[in-house]
């Protein structure tokens, strides 16, 4: 007891109450931590307790936080018009206890599974980020914080999809750039843009893809389906990784989908066959194209962790889920047809950008990649999407195929 007269902590006779002389502070992340004034020190336990707490749950509604003119974190207010240094979470706190990672299925939106997130330290690149599920993966990542942006054809389209996440949130560091996966040159341009930049690079989410496309061939020579949804995220990844390296640990996300399973690409010696990734057109079948391309995500995913994770960089693949209505399908009428009638029975966009989320920024999976995600579960891909074989001779393939052009008369009936 002298002991504790000594230190003042016998004035009180709440075990929670603070001695003269303390304050009790939390960080950005909603960690408590505790303020000694006479010593001029702070520490993480109680001085009483000796435990740790944290804040639960997310600030009240119309509280946000902020930075004042000395770096330190302000509370502001914005009903009443009032700021102030005390965090209000501060009022409902909870033990620091090891806490289950929580299960996500089906249902799940992407913005729930970041819920309570602070990204404000984080660069993420999403192709394909205007429209759809890769709208929606930008949007959640761009209203916890992160510096998001947009990799994109249509340059116009994707500075609108900007305006609109920026209109529900002013704050929003969003922004779009020019990458059109159609054209190596593009690819290439569009890194040393982002290169020049000397921004970090945390998350890569290769998300764009085209579906039941009218042949047609690229400006490499090349069909445009298994350019644009498996050769341009090739090329963009080889040219990004030392961003990544350096940016360790780091993520890349690869957008497949379940139709990979309706395919081969394996020609009678077992090798990945370019002429099957690249028919002549009367060769060419839309969605099987679109499906032998989704079968390459997994592939280069599963062959570009076993790559990139020694050097910090992690890659998986994942189905965002089925019959989604999006875009992706206009091509041809009979698929649009058939989606609008499935539509009341499918995803929203928000539930199918999950998974991609959920890959990208889960921390019980840090470290970990090379696996095939549906509905936030872990599930077996195909016999194929699992052969490391394959995906070694589909990487050989592409690095020939992203290093020069394949000729013009590469598969030309």
């Amino acid at each position: 007891m002298a002991a504790l007269k000594y230190a003042g902590m016998d004035d009180t006779d709440s075990d929670d109450e603070l001695p003269p002389g303390w304050e009790e502070r939390s960080t950005r992340d909603g960690w408590v931590y505790y303020a000694n004034h006479d010593e001029m020190k702070t520490q993480w336990e109680h001085p009483k307790t000796g435990k740790k707490k944290r804040c639960a749950g997310d600030l009240p509604y119309g509280w946000e936080q902020e930075t004042d003119e000395k770096g330190q974190i302000v509370y502001v207010d914005h009903i009443n018009k009032r700021t102030t240094y005390f965090d209000p979470r501060q009022a409902f706190t909870v033990e620091d206890v090891v806490v289950k990672p929580k299960r996500y299925d089906g249902n799940t939106a992407a913005l729930e599974i970041l819920q309570g997130r602070d990204l404000s330290d984080k660069v993420v690149l999403i192709t394909g980020g205007n429209s759809g599920i890769g709208f929606e993966t930008a949007r959640s990542f761009a209203l916890h914080g992160a510096h998001v942006i947009l990799a994109c054809r249509n340059l116009s389209r994707a500075i609108k999809a900007v305006n609109v996440i920026q209109q529900e949130w002013h704050k929003a560091r969003v922004e779009a750039m020019m990458c059109d996966l159609a054209s190596l040159r593009s690819v290439r341009e569009f890194a040393e843009s982002f290169k020049a930049r000397k921004l970090p690079l945390h998350v890569l989410v290769c998300n764009a893809a085209v579906c039941t496309q009218p042949w047609s061939f690229t400006e490499d020579g090349l069909e445009s389906t298994f350019q644009i949804c498996h050769l341009g995220h090739f090329l963009l990844v080889q040219c990004l990784q030392d961003v990544l390296r350096c940016s360790a640990p780091a993520r890349v996300v690869v957008v497949s989908s379940e139709s990979h399973r309706f395919t081969d690409l394996l020609d009678s010696c077992g090798k990945v066959d370019l002429a099957l990734l690249s028919p002549s057109k009367k060769e060419y079948w839309s969605m099987l194209a679109y499906n032998r391309a989704k079968l390459c995500n997994i592939l280069f995913s599963n062959e570009l962790h076993r790559r990139l994770s020694p050097h910090g960089v992690t890659s998986n693949a994942v189905h965002p889920g089925n019959m989604m209505y999006t875009s992706i399908h206009q091509s041809w009428w009979l698929m649009t047809f058939l989606f609008t009638l499935a539509r009341p029975f499918t995803k929203s966009m928000q539930q199918g950008a999950a998974t991609t989320v959920y890959c990208a920024m889960a921390p019980e999976l840090e470290g970990l990649g090379g696996m095939y995600f549906n509905n936030c579960f872990r599930c077996l891909p195909s016999i194929q999407a699992q052969d490391q074989s394959s995906a070694v001779s589909l990487w050989e393939l592409s690095e020939r195929g992203d290093g020069r052009r394949f000729g013009t008369n590469s598969g030309i009936s």
